[in-house]
């Protein structure tokens, strides 16, 4: 299957994963690996379904959102030569090329795996995209440059054995200081900067925060935990997660349900209980594994020192350039309109880069460029060269700079168009408040559904797709929430639902909020004081009056962007995977465990070896338990139940052992050594064997139904 893609300059282990994408593929075609598997697997592979039909979203992993103009211009290339020639950059950092034939996702994977570009565990139920302050490295208030321990867990979590199928996904982030530019409140992970009174470098952090249709702001795990305990930390806790995590009800499989489950305290104990079990108990960080940036030669000369736009340029100075903690150097942060940019201007960006700036572009978490390391002598010339790419806009992540998911442009799930209504509201905050190009206390942030893809709950101002029925008729409407955001301190706060308006109506929702604020909240600097000040009751009776539909024009009947009136169409979303299960199938997957397992013990990787094995014993049991009709939503439920409904009933024999509950665990109380690994792996083999003729025995019986399909849509053991 690997005939026609040139592998030649991809290293082996991404040349693996791009093989089994295509051979999966084909399997799926011709018949041989059921659709919803394929959809599981290709998720976690970055290949995500769009709205439209037969086409794909490619999303790359890119960690801390760190791209070489190499790469840039790589990416340009592929939009261009697989898809219709754009780039969207995220809020995770990454970017992503839409309308990709699946038949070509192993060749656009080929060609990104050459410059160092993955696809590996950027979708599906898996660690993510680590996210990090755009400006590391070079952040005035930092305390040391994060940047090396954020490529540091992106290295160690990639392809790791213990997080490529849990229930659900799992998001960290790291910010480069106090001021959390990285929203670490919302993530299951957050880390920032410590130095204790020995000097010694650590991080504050914060566990089991998310955004979505119940926020939960992150707990405080540790005020202090030192830089080489990091990456054990999060390794114990995604353990945690795996086993006792919810999996079949998906709204509530993420870590920040678990931890409210069980307690901050009771999560903690378990994680510490777990660590014994870990391949590092410290695992240390190359403090130099990631360079800050080479400057260009002081000696350059730049083709002109006029700036052809004037008051346009120190609205730029103002809003979009910071000097860098390596004084005489300047930080340049660029607005993207809607995270997007064509392949033919990316291409000329990333040449102007390399230019006047260090090779090294940082992805923002508000959808932009940032770049490092200017000298002060090329800023005009810069910016002249910038604004001709149109990507000299002022106003980078103040209000003017709005951040938006695709809404229902290619995402099934969405509800309302979140691009088109983002447009018109940028073009009227630059034209009816161009004194506000500046203003930083307050963001606006758009969703084009409740998932928050668009932050919309960390959003002083934030809105998400909805709709409002008046009788036959359908609104296409927003969910207008305030008040979420981070302050000056850094401290976070989610949003509150006050209203929900029709979506042609949000301009003025806009213009009546930031009137009234500036016509009562003046001894405010920050505009969610204003609103805890005021309360939610004032602010909804402020807008009640654009809430109603009885007396609107039919233009209203008309989302943004469109010539048609509404009609409310949300697909299946694919943010997680969804599975229909042949028992026999899912006997298959605990086979491949096995073989997985064997694999890493002749690496070797006795670590992945043990966990491997260890899946194998859950999916074994899964598959028993499935055919008994006995539902199965955590991997510590289904332990328990398989002691239950096999062990205890005589119908399964345990060797050497009293219950499956002390076969499983021993993977708890022994560090990962060859020893171990190797009897765990052979207990695993019989386990495997005696589950097969278990089975067989069932259809032989005609104890079971070998026809019968297990549907459970979010659980993947």
């Amino acid at each position: 299957m690997s005939g026609n893609l040139n592998l030649k300059n991809v290293s082996d282990v991404a040349a693996k994963d791009i093989i089994d994408l295509q051979n999966k593929i084909e399997a799926m075609k011709n018949g041989t690996m059921d659709g919803e598997r394929f959809r599981h697997f290709r998720l976690t592979r970055g290949v995500y379904g769009q709205r439209q039909k037969d086409v794909q979203m490619f999303r790359t992993k890119i960690p801390f959102g760190k791209l070489t103009t190499a790469q840039l211009t790589r990416l340009a290339d592929v939009s261009e030569k697989y898809t219709n020639g754009n780039l969207h950059l995220t809020t995770r950092q990454n970017v992503q090329l839409h309308h990709i034939k699946l038949e070509d996702t192993p060749g656009v994977w080929t060609e990104l795996s050459e410059v160092g570009v993955t696809a590996r565990g950027a979708c599906g139920n898996t660690v993510r995209n680590i996210t990090a302050s755009a400006v590391a490295g070079v952040d005035p208030d930092e305390l040391f440059d994060v940047s090396p321990y954020v490529q540091a867990t992106y290295e160690y979590f990639l392809r790791n054995a213990i997080s490529q199928d849990m229930g659900r996904k799992i998001k960290p982030a790291f910010s480069s200081s106090d001021k959390d530019s990285a929203y670490t409140y919302f993530h299951d992970f957050g880390f920032i900067p410590r130095i204790n009174e020995a000097g010694e470098r650590g991080f504050k952090v914060l566990v089991a925060g998310g955004l979505g249709a119940q926020s939960i702001v992150a707990q405080v795990a540790y005020e202090f935990l030192h830089e080489d305990k990091i990456i054990p930390f999060m390794e114990s806790s995604v353990r945690i997660f795996d086993r006792h995590g919810e999996r079949e009800k998906r709204h509530k499989a993420r870590m920040k349900y678990l931890v409210k489950k069980l307690g901050l305290e009771g999560f903690m104990e378990l994680v510490e209980a777990e660590m014994k079990a870990l391949p590092y108990q410290t695992y240390k960080i190359n403090r130099e594994g990631v360079p800050v940036g080479t400057p260009v030669a002081a000696d350059k000369k730049a083709p002109t020192d006029k700036v052809v736009n004037q008051e346009k340029y120190d609205a730029w100075l103002g809003a979009n350039v910071f000097e860098q903690k390596q004084k005489g150097f300047y930080g340049v942060n660029l607005r993207l309109a809607l995270g997007d940019i064509d392949a033919e201007r990316a291409r000329k960006f990333a040449a102007l880069v390399k230019e006047y700036a260090a090779d090294d572009i940082r992805v923002t978490v508000n959808q932009g460029f940032s770049l490092r390391f200017v000298r002060k002598e090329h800023l005009p010339h810069l910016f002249n060269q910038l604004d001709a790419l149109k990507l000299g806009e002022p106003g980078f992540d103040t209000i003017m700079d709005i951040t938006a998911c695709p809404g229902t442009d290619t995402c099934a799930l969405g509800v309302t168009n979140s691009t088109g209504l983002t447009t018109v509201l940028e073009e009227m905050l630059r034209t009816e408040y161009s004194h506000l190009v500046n203003e930083r206390n307050i963001k606006i942030k758009i969703s084009g559904c409740m998932n928050s893809c668009g932050q919309h709950m960390a959003a002083n101002i934030g809105l998400h797709g909805s709709s409002i029925k008046r009788g036959t008729l359908v609104y296409p409407a927003m969910q207008v929430v305030i008040g979420g955001g981070v302050d000056e301190t850094g401290k976070g706060f989610v949003a509150d639902r006050v209203i929900k308006t029709p979506t042609k109506q949000i301009p003025d929702v806009i213009r009546t909020l930031l009137s009234d604020y500036e016509d009562n909240g003046g001894e405010f600097q920050y505009f969610n004081d204003y609103y805890q000040q005021q309360g939610k009751k004032y602010f909804y009776d402020l807008l009640k009056g654009l809430a109603k539909v009885d007396d609107l024009g039919a233009e209203h009947l008309q989302d943004w962007g469109e010539v048609t009136d509404y009609v409310q169409d949300i697909g299946v979303g694919e943010c997680a995977g969804v599975s229909l299960d042949l028992v026999s199938t899912i006997v298959n997957d605990a086979k491949e465990r096995i073989e997985l397992a064997k694999e890493e013990l002749a690496k070797p990787n006795y670590a992945f070896c043990i966990y491997n094995s260890y899946t194998s014993f859950i999916i074994g049991a899964k598959a028993l338990l499935l055919s008994a009709d006995v539902k199965c939503n955590t991997h510590s439920g289904i332990i328990t139940d398989f002691d239950k409904n096999y062990v205890e009933t005589g119908k399964f024999k345990l060797e050497g052992f009293d219950t499956f509950a002390d076969l499983v665990y021993q993977i708890q109380g022994n560090e990962p050594k060859a020893d171990f690994a190797k009897k765990y792996l052979a207990q695993a083999e019989a386990f495997f064997a005696q589950v097969v003729a278990t089975r067989e025995q069932q259809v032989r019986e005609g104890a079971v139904d070998t026809d019968k399909l297990v549907v459970d849509q979010f659980y993947k053991a």
